[in-house]
């Protein structure tokens, strides 16, 4: 009886040393992606044309990739809001500026860069994952669904930037000054000696 016992337990320990190992590669390589967000979208958007390529080659999966759409929207509008919506916190203190006088806060994301980048990633491999399991193709009249996505996207942005408006942020920072501090002067003849 011990024997069989031991045995179990010797199978197991390969499986958790390799998922264990699996698990510290995967999160090197995530770690070592984080300073570069441009390379990091243009694989996700390779993934994502990846995955409409096989949707309209297989001529199928329009429910898989509408819940894509709906989740991606959902992701959008968390990664465009502030951390402490303003309508909803009240004023305790912590929340956005909407004075000129009222002192500079930044803006910080409800859903950073590097989590919005990764659940989108995800719900790529995963939607492009389902593709190939034929439960998940429903059959539907996709125009319908296009459109409800469209008119969706449409009422939910239109929210957002009016929010946006009332309480003045912007989420991007394309455009705003960045300092980058003291230059030392190239000649050092800034240091008078007497």
């Amino acid at each position: 009886m011990e024997g069989s016992g031991g045995d179990a337990a010797s199978a197991v320990a390969p499986l958790a040393k390799w998922r264990n190992d699996f698990s510290r590669a995967f999160q090197y390589y995530l770690d070592r992606s984080t300073p570069l967000p441009v390379q990091r979208w243009l694989g996700t958007l390779a993934v994502a044309a990846i995955y409409v390529l096989r949707v309209y080659y297989v001529r199928g999966f329009y429910v898989v990739s509408y819940g894509l759409g709906i989740y991606v929207l959902n992701l959008l509008i968390g990664f465009l809001s502030p951390k402490v919506d303003p309508e909803l916190e009240g004023l305790d203190g912590a929340s956005l500026p909407t004075k000129g006088s009222d002192e500079f806060k930044p803006f910080i994301r409800r859903l950073p860069e590097f989590k919005f980048w990764y659940s989108i990633t995800k719900a790529f491999l995963i939607a492009f994952g389902m593709t190939f399991f034929s439960m998940f193709d429903v059959p539907v009249f996709w125009p319908i669904l296009l459109c409800y996505w469209i008119v969706l996207f449409v009422l939910t942005m239109k929210r957002q930037i009016i929010h946006m408006v009332k309480y003045k942020y912007v989420p991007f920072s394309m455009g705003k000054q960045r300092y980058a501090g003291k230059k030392p002067s190239p000649s050092g003849s800034d240091l008078r000696r007497d």
